[in-house]
C-alpha cells in the first residue's frame, strides 16, 4: 500500500479520527495531513496472511494481539496515525483499545514496487519514534527475503538480513522474549 497525497485541508488528530470512521476507503494521518492508502497485490495479501497467521501460532495465548492492516498504530511522538500490514501489541493498555493501538513492538511491512521507498524511508522515520517499537519488518513480496530492523538497549536500530533456507528472531517479542520463524512459513503458496 502507498500514501497518496489528498487535498483534504489539515485536521487535528480527533477531527481525523471522526473523519476517518466515516471513510470507505483506510487514510494515514501525519501531523495533520491526511493519506489515502491504495490496495496491494493477491502476494503482498496472501504475504501479510501468513505473517499474521505465523505470529498468531507462536503467539497463542501470551496475551499479545496481532493486528491487520484495518488497525491504525498511533505514533504519538510523530502526530501520525499508520496503518502497517502487520503489527503485534502485548501491552495491557492495548487490550482493550478500539480504534488504534499505542504500544506496538512488533510492525511488519510487505513491500512492494509502489511502496518500498515509503516503508523503508518515511514510514520508518516515523515508527522509529514509538518508544515500545521493538522490530521493524520488511518483506519482500518479489523474492524469498525479510529485513529486521531491532531496537538494541541504548536504542540503535540493528539490521539482519534474512534468505531462503534462514530462521527470522524476533528479540524482544511476546512474553518469552523472543520468537522465531522459518522465512518459508511466510511464503507458503506464493510463487514469484
Amino acid at each position: 500500500m502507498i500514501a497518496l497525497q489528498d487535498p483534504t485541508p489539515r485536521l487535528t488528530a480527533d477531527q481525523y479520527l471522526l473523519w476517518e470512521e466515516s471513510q470507505v476507503d483506510r487514510h494515514e494521518y501525519v501531523d495533520g495531513q491526511i493519506y489515502a492508502m491504495s490496495g496491494g497485490t493477491v502476494n503482498h495479501g496472501e504475504i501479510a496472511a501468513n505473517c499474521i497467521a505465523v505470529l498468531k501460532g507462536q503467539l497463542q495465548g501470551s496475551g499479545c494481539r496481532v493486528l491487520t492492516s484495518d488497525v491504525k498504530v498511533r505514533v504519538l511522538r510523530s502526530n501520525a496515525f499508520l496503518y502497517p500490514d502487520v503489527s503485534v501489541t502485548c501491552d495491557p493498555e492495548d487490550r482493550s483499545a478500539e480504534q488504534f493501538i499505542s504500544a506496538p513492538g512488533l510492525i511488519v511491512e510487505v513491500l512492494s514496487p509502489g511502496t518500498e521507498a515509503y516503508d523503508r524511508g518515511d514510514k520508518f522515520k516515523l515508527y522509529r519514534r514509538a518508544i515500545s517499537l521493538q522490530n521493524y519488518v520488511l518483506v519482500s513480496s518479489r523474492e524469498v527475503g525479510v529485513e529486521v530492523y531491532e531496537r538494541d538497549q541504548v536504542g540503535r536500530w540493528i539490521f539482519v538480513a534474512y534468505g531462503p533456507g534462514e530462521t527470522i528472531r524476533l528479540n524482544g517479542v511476546g512474553p518469552k522474549g523472543a520468537i522465531e520463524v522459518a522465512i518459508e512459513a511466510l511464503y507458503e503458496n506464493i510463487q514469484f
